[in-house]
């Protein structure tokens, strides 16, 4: 096993050992913190990349491509000499024993251990609509709505039957918060660019993409005035808006929605999210949304040496409030908590609680469209949009990927082509397994 050649190093030299589970924004942020320091760094991940998950719906709507917005993690941290990266599904977390289990059966102990597992699309009871409504927390989630999609339009094309051809022209997306939004103003942008351009025998007026949200407004997060103008700007994409209209059905090809039946041909969820089972690990009883509860240093309330961060924490903003699921927050938190163990352990030095930097809440609604939340004042339109294109590029993980995605943007944005409209003859269109999740 693997755990016995990590066995076999530490009983040369035994620095204090930190296993964080988890490579997304919190994990490689708190492994970044920790990288060339006398500590023994052991990164674990049940996928070899890290992902850049704001800009997955780009991927869905072939606007970039998976490898533009991913990248191995042993690429991502080996300029760190005291960090190693172990390529595993974890299974349990043993406190006593101060050791984690993998599925095949082995385990890897810790001195310290950092669980940043993030968090998986929640489908309130409803586990089979995943099969047919995928959300965007993988590559292989966005690949397949993009197959889906792509195929929906050649399908399209060939069909002598007006309403098939209005069924496959028309998309679902479930969900009213920024990813909802965002999918609904990208798909849309899409379709209207690939009728025109691409398409001789489809028409605009048989192109349709729904926007459905439970809730009396979209963007629920957002002040009513932005979530006004996010709305406005979709239906003048020619998206239609649907509130206070929950989901009661869905298969293959349709949607049953309050009073509405909507022929589809293709369906995107992101109408929620959920903790991933790590609490399980620790035999509790997740909160919120099954995160696991922590005090103001993040470490796990009642395990010792166990801190969690990221979207499977439940962390508490000054007012008392929960943190918000948010990559901010998520590398906030990583950022501290590495600090604050390597001054715990290395410097004998207690950290200070972990405070919450709000830099604002953004969603893109089109080209030329964006909003963003500072609290005490809002942005929207062009300039909001030209600011959230900067920030995400300046997010992407190294120069080489901010190089590729803005260089793509800029062609894209002269030109309206997606470069990614790729469709795999013999990719099989495979449900997404319902364990399935990424790290935040």
């Amino acid at each position: 096993m693997a755990e016995q050649s990590f066995q076999q190093s530490r009983s040369q030299a035994a620095p204090a050992r930190i296993v964080i589970v988890g490579a997304g924004f919190a994990g490689l942020a708190c492994a970044r913190e920790l990288g060339n320091t006398d500590l023994d760094v052991i990164v674990v991940d049940r996928r070899n990349h890290n992902l850049f998950q704001p800009l997955l719906y780009q991927v869905a709507t072939a606007a970039l491509s998976p490898a533009d917005i991913s990248e191995p993690i042993r690429r991502t941290l080996g300029r760190y000499r005291n960090i190693r990266v172990v390529l595993a599904e974890v299974a349990g977390v043993d406190p006593a024993s101060k050791s984690i289990r993998f599925e095949d059966g082995g385990s890897l102990s810790y001195d310290h251990l950092v669980i940043a597992t993030g968090s998986e699309y929640n489908y309130f009871g409803h586990d089979d609509w995943r099969a047919w409504a995928p959300g965007l927390k993988t590559i292989h989630e966005a690949r397949l709505i993009r197959q889906r999609l792509l195929l929906a339009f050649e399908r399209a094309e060939l069909s002598q039957d007006p309403e098939e051809k209005k069924a496959l022209l028309t998309s679902i997306v479930i969900g009213g918060g920024p990813t909802g939004v965002e999918m609904a103003g990208a798909i849309a942008e899409l379709g209207h660019f690939m009728i025109t351009r691409d398409f001789r025998d489809l028409s605009p007026a048989d192109f349709r993409v729904i926007l459905i949200e439970a809730a009396p407004r979209i963007l629920g997060a957002f002040p009513e005035e932005l979530a006004g103008y996010a709305e406005r700007t979709l239906a003048k994409a020619g998206v239609q808006v649907l509130t206070n209209t929950p989901v009661d059905r869905i298969t293959k090809d349709e949607v049953v929605a309050g009073s509405n039946t909507f022929r589809t041909g293709c369906i995107v969820w992101g109408a929620g999210v959920k903790a991933s089972p790590a609490a399980g690990w620790l035999g509790i009883e997740g909160k919120a949304g099954g995160r696991i509860p922590v005090e103001p240093d993040l470490s796990v309330t009642g395990f010792p040496g166990i801190h969690a961060i990221g979207d499977t924490a439940l962390g508490l903003g000054e007012e008392g409030k929960p943190l918000p699921a948010l990559a901010q927050v998520a590398k906030q938190q990583g950022q501290y908590l590495g600090r604050s163990l390597r001054g715990r352990i290395l410097e004998d030095r207690q950290p200070e609680p972990f405070r919450f930097n709000n830099r604002g809440n953004t969603a893109v609604i089109g080209r030329n469209a964006a909003i963003f939340d500072f609290g005490r004042w809002r942005l929207k339109g062009r300039l909001a949009w030209l600011l959230w294109a900067i920030v995400h590029v300046y997010l992407l993980v190294n120069f080489e990927k901010r190089l590729l995605v803005s260089i793509q943007w800029i062609w894209r944005y002269v030109t309206r082509q997606r470069g990614a409209r790729l469709i795999d003859e013999n990719a099989a269109i495979e449900v997404p397994s319902s364990t399935e999740r990424t790290e935040t």
